[in-house]
């Protein structure tokens, strides 16, 4: 009795088929070769699909694409000790309890030019990375200006309905990052302390993480947000990064007086 090899080469010679197998494969064998195939094209689509998700984050968190942990110099204790926080921060996420178990708020401050965006900023991207955690990142005087303008009924340009739209993303996104809070205030007005301190207790509420950036030490802090929105703060798991080492920023103003000459023209000079 022919068997089955035999019938498809007698069937294609009758057919006038010119290529014949030279083997036959079976059944289990195609079925493993196709599974991996379409598990290598799974993965594929996956990976893809999530290196556009994790642009997506990135292109809507408004993040400086330069505050990364490889840019960032660790040239004093301190930068070395928030790092170190940083780190432990973002490993925390692996562990799904730890990101159910509450609210987080980190709270950076120190003077100008120290490494605190830049490392809040490391942290974001890391996190966006790695979980795809979606951040906002924003300055605080900036959403304050656009509060304010939004009550302006005969506006002509959707301020109210722009800022409607980032109050939602403020309550919704996974890590807000408020920069500058309370640059050049010695207190916020009552009402404004009220909006931030509703904001961060409905964040707190829904197990969502900030960290704070500020100039003010946490004494000057308290008494700029007031009682209201300091009581939210105390509600956050706090972890509290005083930044004290020396200015990353470059100098404008040489640190030496620059000699001048005799003969130079000086503006509005009486004689």
């Amino acid at each position: 009795m022919d068997n089955i090899k035999d019938k498809i080469e007698s069937l294609a010679r009758s057919m006038g088929k010119s290529h014949i197998p030279d083997s036959y494969t079976d059944y289990k064998t195609l079925r493993k070769s196709y599974q991996a195939q379409a598990n290598q094209d799974v993965l594929k689509l996956q990976q893809e699909s999530k290196k556009q998700r994790i642009q997506g984050i990135h292109g809507r968190s408004d993040l400086n694409p330069k505050w990364t942990f490889a840019n960032l110099v660790e040239d004093s204790e301190d930068v070395i000790e928030a790092v170190s926080i940083a780190r432990s921060f973002i490993a925390a996420h692996d562990d799904p309890d730890w990101r159910q178990s509450g609210s987080h708020m980190m709270i950076f401050y120190g003077d100008y030019g120290r490494g605190k965006s830049h490392t809040a900023g490391a942290i974001a991207h890391q996190l966006i990375e790695q979980y795809e955690i979606s951040v906002l990142y924003r300055q605080l005087s900036s959403l304050l200006e656009m509060r304010f303008f939004s009550y302006d009924y005969n506006a002509q340009d959707n301020i109210g309905e722009q800022f409607r739209e980032i109050q939602k993303e403020l309550l919704d996104v996974d890590l807000l990052i408020l920069d500058e809070v309370c640059v050049n205030e010695t207190a916020l007005k009552k009402n404004t302390q009220s909006w931030l301190g509703n904001l961060l207790r409905q964040r707190m509420v829904n197990n969502k993480n900030c960290i704070l950036i500020t100039n003010h030490n946490l004494a000057e802090l308290e008494h700029a947000l007031g009682s209201y929105c300091f009581e939210s703060i105390k509600e956050y798991d706090t972890y509290k990064v005083k930044f004290s080492g020396p200015s990353r920023r470059k100098e404008i103003v040489p640190t030496t007086p620059e000699p001048t000459k005799a003969n130079q023209y000086t503006p509005n000079q009486v004689k």
